[in-house]
């Protein structure tokens, strides 16, 4: 169980395969209601091929950790409706959101990614912070 109470940033870096996945975190308080266990962050995610095969994300996971050490996992097709093919040199950028029942928490996770030859292989996002403001820690 990763410490939440570390000094983890709300920002991530990880290259696998050629792949870099930067994530950068914010807590949303104009969609957050902490009265009634409520937070709410934002996550941008920049997707960068910096080798020189194409490859295309095909689906994501996300393993979601919460202060009370509540984990929730997320599978899907793509990201945000998308499954991005990314020529050598070309990124893709998203933003996305999810919500808690603590005020702080962490996120990591994969993609799986594609390449034209038919190879599957997976992405690692590195785990970064969900901080609300304001938190003591």
């Amino acid at each position: 169980m990763p410490d939440l109470r570390s000094d983890s940033a709300p920002l991530s870096e990880a290259v696998t395969d050629d792949i870099r996945v930067e994530v950068m975190s914010s807590y949303s308080p104009e969609n957050s209601r902490p009265l009634e266990g409520e937070w709410v962050f934002q996550y941008t995610v920049r997707i960068t091929n910096q080798g020189s095969e194409t490859a295309q994300l095909l689906s994501r996971h996300w393993v979601i950790t919460d202060a009370a050490a509540h984990v929730e996992e997320v599978r899907g097709p793509g990201v945000v409706g998308r499954q991005p093919v990314l020529a050598p040199g070309e990124s893709f950028k998203y933003s996305s959101w999810c919500h808690l029942k603590t005020p702080m928490g962490m996120m990591c996770g994969t993609y799986e990614m594609g390449r034209a030859d038919g190879k599957h292989f997976d992405v690692e996002i590195a785990p970064f912070a969900l901080k609300a403001r304001y938190t003591v820690h």
